[in-house]
């Protein structure tokens, strides 16, 4: 039967994660670069939340839940909604339309291809940026979404934990991004001229909106409104603070200042690690994980980047990509059954099984993002070309691809 307290707390839920893409990232990453490239980047955004929505309801959906197919893929039986209405999905949520559980999921598919957009932001055709969403979401989100979470998905079979996101949204989005920063190249002038975000306060608002509506992220996971939606709210709420303290500590230590960007991103690193875990895990576990998260990836971003030379323009590798990787994780390290007894116990709770699953999940997740994401950039390279030219990127993408400027100084 339908609960009213449950289907008004997804909504809610739904309409945070739609928050987090438009505004929260677009300020987040808008800040972050050039003022020449400020409209572009949050056009990104904004423009993955008009066309994944479409995607979503045409066939998204029933790709990534529909009825399951070799437990690889849903079938088209659910094309354009048909079939997916007012009546609760056994399968899915019990307690709220199948229509709105479709919604609510329809905001992660949104936000995921956003998240790769941080690494090659600034150098990225508009038209290629449009055509590699589309095709990224359809054959790499939606089978993966399948795997994990569909009735029938193979490493849903298997017993791999993934509450929110760590695997389907960050993995994916993380290791793409990593590719296609690579593929792209370094920006003109990347390591030899600065190349400073123009506007910090932007960054740190879409931080603190992009934190507020994980939230929702999370706590909406739980699919009710009950004492598991409060667990993952606090445990989500515990591993941002935790990883934001962690990081400016890190550069208090080893640049003698902790950095407003520093706290923001070491946040947002910690909500990445804490989503795969948040439903699974006990506070003291959500503080470890936080720590770890962290640690992890103010390393990745501060040194192994450094060190390889890769331009990941906005950290969307370093950040989501190995913070995916570590909650994933350290789910099989800490997950209980006490706090989600539809979850597992991990290494520490006497199953060390669980390790070994959740580790497969990531490694096949990263094969499969780097792979089709390649091939996809192939593709579109061959028929559009994908990055601007040199005139168009010392330009600013905001001119060249919009015809527009977000800062009009008048006499």
């Amino acid at each position: 039967m339908i609960n009213a307290g449950d289907t008004s707390w997804i909504l809610i839920s739904s309409a945070l994660v739609m928050l987090m893409t438009a505004p929260g990232l677009a300020f987040f990453y808008g800040g972050l670069v050039r003022r020449k490239n400020v409209l572009s980047t949050m056009m990104q955004s904004f423009f993955a939340l008009c066309l994944i929505s479409v995607q979503w309801v045409l066939f998204g959906y029933s790709l990534s839940f529909g009825p399951d197919i070799g437990h690889f893929i849903g079938s088209l039986g659910w094309f354009g909604m048909k079939g997916v209405g007012g009546a609760p999905n056994a399968d899915y949520a019990g307690t709220i339309p199948h229509i709105l559980f479709a919604f609510f999921q329809m905001m992660f598919a949104i936000i995921t291809p956003g998240l790769i957009t941080g690494a090659f932001a600034e150098r990225m055709k508009f038209a290629a940026y449009a055509a590699f969403i589309l095709i990224w979401t359809t054959i790499v989100y939606d089978p993966i979404c399948h795997w994990v979470w569909g009735v029938g998905g193979w490493l849903r079979n298997l017993g791999a934990l993934d509450f929110a996101g760590g695997t389907v949204v960050h993995i994916s989005s993380g290791i793409s991004a990593l590719i296609c920063c690579v593929y792209l190249g370094k920006r003109k002038g990347y390591g030899k001229a600065p190349m400073p975000p123009h506007n910090l306060p932007l960054t740190i608002l879409g931080a603190a909106l992009l934190w507020f509506g994980w939230f929702g992220f999370n706590g909406g996971s739980a699919l009710a409104a009950n004492e598991l939606a409060c667990s993952a709210m606090i445990s989500t709420n515990t591993g941002a603070a935790m990883a934001a303290l962690t990081w400016m500590f890190l550069e208090w230590k080893f640049i003698g200042k902790p950095t407003v960007l520093g706290g923001a991103t070491g946040a947002v690193a910690g909500l990445v690690a804490i989503t795969p875990a948040s439903g699974f895990v006990s506070i003291p576990s959500s503080l470890l994980i936080g720590l770890a998260a962290g640690l992890v990836c103010y390393f990745a971003v501060s040194v192994i980047k450094l060190k390889l030379g890769y331009d990941d323009s906005l950290d969307a590798f370093g950040v989501h990509g190995i913070g995916g990787i570590v909650g994933a994780l350290l789910t099989g390290f800490f997950a209980e059954k006490l706090i989600n007894p539809a979850g597992n116990n991990g290494l520490f709770f006497g199953n060390p099984s669980l390790v070994g699953v959740q580790a497969l999940g990531v490694a096949v997740t990263i094969a499969y993002s780097a792979i089709m994401t390649f091939i996809i950039l192939k593709v579109v390279d061959m028929v559009i070309g994908v990055r601007v030219n040199q005139e168009e990127e010392v330009s600013g993408l905001d001119i060249t691809q919009h015809e527009e400027s977000a800062y009009t100084l008048l006499d």
